[in-house]
C-alpha cells in the first residue's frame, strides 16, 4: 500500500524550493469525464533536478505519482480516483526549447505540441505529429502515451519521430538519453521502453525530435467511395501514384455526416448529397508537381473506385476539410455512445472487418454505427450509438464492447487501443487481451524500474 502525501511530506518538498500547490479543477478532470480524480496537491517543479527532488521523496514515503500533462488523454492515464493521498506532479513550468537545428530540436517535456510545432516552423522545418489537442497536450504526455494522429501513415508515431529522452527514474535517478544520433545499437533502447508506458517507468522530463522539410507543394481532397473496400485500393493506387507523398488519408462515413448535420457544429459539408463513405486525402509533393493535376490524374485513374471528388482549392478550403474532419468526435459525445472503440486491424483487412462488425452487432440489437479514422495505418473508431430515438442506457454497454473488442483480436489478430493508450480504463481489456508472456514481460520491468509502484499507480498494470 502506498502513502499519503501528507503536510509533512508536502513542507519537505517546499523546504527543497520545490513549488507545490493544491489543485485546481483542471488537474482534477478528464475530457470525458469518467473519473473525478483526487490528489493531495500539485508539484510544479521548474527543471530536472526538481523533479529528481520529488522523485527521490516521493520514493523514501512510498507516495504515488500521478504525471500530469495537458491532461487531454481518453482513457483516464492522467487523473487517479482512488487515494486521495496522491501527489499530481505537473511539467507544465518546465517547456523551454534547450535546442534546436534545422535536423533536430530539443525541448522539455511540458511544451505543448502546438509549441513544438511554433518552435519547428521558426527554422523553416516541421514537427509532423498533429492531433486534435495540440494546444493544451504536451510533447511529455504525446510521448509517454505513443500519441499517432493524422500524419502516422507518412511519418510514424510519436515513437517514431524522437531520437533521444531525458527522463527520471523512480528512485530520482536522471537518465540522460537525449542523444541527436539517427543510429546508435548500444545496447537495450530505453527510448522506446518509455515512449508509450504512460508515466508508469519513469518520468519523461526532455526530448530530442526530428525536423522535416515541409513539402513544398500540399493539397486536400473528399474523395467518395462506394464501400471501405474502394477506400483500402484507392489508398494503395495514391502510394503507387504518389510515393512517400501521401500524408493523410482518412475515412469518413455518411453516419458521421449525419450526426454533424444533426448536432453540430457549424461545417461546411463538401457535397450536396452526403456521400455513404467518403476519403478525406492530403498530399505533400515536391516542387514542380501541381497538386490539382495530381488529384485530376487519381481520380481518372481510380475508375469505379471513386464517385465524385472535390479539391481544395485553398489554403482556407484545406482548413476547412479538416475542421469537419477534426469535429466528428465533437458530434458523437452530443450524440452519446453506446460503446467507444480505438482500435487497429491490418489495411488490407478494414473492409471485412466492417462488415462482419456490422452485421454482428444487427443481430445484437438496433444500433447506428459511426465507422471513421485513420485507413492508412489500420486504426478505426469504431463507435456503437443507440438507435434514434432510445436511450444507451438500453444497451447492455460491456457486452458491445466485448464483443467488438473479441472479435478484433480472435478474429484479425488486432489492438483494442491503436492510439490512445491504457490508461486507467484498458487495463482491463490489457489483461482480457494480451499474451501471457507480454503481461510477465511488462510486470518484471515494472518491478525492477519502480519497485515500490510508486509511478502512476492503477494505470496500465492493475
Amino acid at each position: 500500500m502506498l502513502n499519503g502525501a501528507d503536510a509533512a511530506f508536502l513542507e519537505g518538498l517546499r523546504g527543497q524550493g520545490i513549488e507545490v500547490v493544491a489543485p485546481e479543477p483542471r488537474y482534477l478532470e478528464e475530457p470525458r469525464g469518467r473519473w473525478p480524480g483526487r490528489a493531495a496537491a500539485v508539484a510544479r517543479p521548474r527543471d530536472t533536478a526538481e523533479v529528481a527532488a520529488v522523485l527521490r521523496a516521493a520514493s523514501a514515503a512510498r507516495v504515488g505519482i500521478v504525471p500530469y500533462g495537458g491532461g487531454t488523454g481518453l482513457v483516464g492515464g492522467q487523473v487517479m480516483g482512488a487515494g486521495e493521498g496522491a501527489l499530481i506532479l505537473s511539467l507544465e513550468r518546465m517547456n523551454a526549447v534547450r535546442a534546436i537545428d534545422p535536423q533536430s530540436l530539443v525541448i522539455e517535456a511540458g511544451a505543448t505540441l502546438e509549441a513544438v510545432h511554433e518552435a519547428a516552423a521558426g527554422v523553416g522545418r516541421r514537427f509532423p505529429l498533429t492531433i486534435g489537442s495540440q494546444g493544451t497536450a504536451q510533447i511529455g504526455g504525446c510521448l509517454s502515451t505513443n500519441a499517432g494522429g493524422v500524419n502516422v501513415i507518412r511519418y510514424g508515431t510519436a515513437r517514431a519521430l524522437c531520437l533521444g529522452l531525458e527522463a527520471v527514474l523512480a528512485d530520482g535517478t536522471v537518465w540522460n538519453g537525449l542523444t541527436r544520433l539517427r543510429k546508435d545499437n548500444t545496447g537495450y533502447d530505453l527510448r522506446d521502453l518509455l515512449i508509450g508506458a504512460e508515466g508508469t517507468l519513469g518520468i519523461v522530463t526532455a526530448a530530442a525530435l526530428r525536423l522535416f522539410e515541409p513539402p513544398a507543394v500540399e493539397g486536400s481532397a473528399f474523395f467518395t467511395v462506394p464501400s471501405p473496400a474502394a477506400a483500402v485500393e484507392l489508398l494503395s493506387l495514391a502510394q503507387g501514384r504518389f510515393a512517400g507523398c501521401v500524408s493523410m488519408f482518412e475515412l469518413i462515413s455518411g453516419q458521421g455526416l449525419a450526426f454533424l448535420r444533426q448536432t453540430g457544429p457549424e461545417v461546411r459539408f463538401p457535397f450536396a448529397e452526403d456521400p455513404e463513405w467518403m476519403v478525406l486525402i492530403e498530399l505533400g509533393l515536391p516542387e514542380g508537381m501541381d497538386v490539382e493535376e495530381a488529384f485530376a490524374g487519381l481520380y481518372e485513374a481510380a475508375g469505379d473506385l471513386v464517385t465524385d471528388a472535390v479539391v481544395a482549392q485553398s489554403a482556407a478550403q484545406m482548413a476547412e476539410f479538416w475542421f469537419l474532419r477534426e469535429t466528428i468526435p465533437v458530434a458523437n459525445r452530443r450524440i452519446g455512445a453506446i460503446s467507444s472503440h480505438d482500435i487497429s486491424v491490418p489495411v488490407a483487412e478494414i473492409p471485412r472487418f466492417i462488415n462482419e462488425a456490422g452485421r454482428m452487432l444487427n443481430a445484437m440489437g438496433d444500433m447506428r454505427i459511426n465507422c471513421f479514422g485513420h485507413v492508412g495505418d489500420g486504426n478505426l473508431h469504431y463507435n456503437v450509438f443507440p438507435a434514434a430515438g432510445r436511450r444507451r442506457e438500453a444497451y447492455d454497454m460491456a457486452a458491445v464492447k466485448h464483443a467488438v473488442h473479441d472479435l478484433v483480436v480472435s478474429g484479425f489478430n488486432g489492438s483494442v487501443s491503436a492510439e490512445h493508450g491504457i490508461g486507467r480504463l484498458k487495463v482491463g481489456d490489457l489483461e482480457r487481451y494480451a499474451d501471457p508472456a507480454k503481461m510477465a514481460m511488462m510486470r518484471a520491468l515494472k518491478a525492477a524500474l519502480d519497485p515500490e509502484g510508486i509511478l502512476n499507480p492503477g494505470a496500465v498494470l492493475a
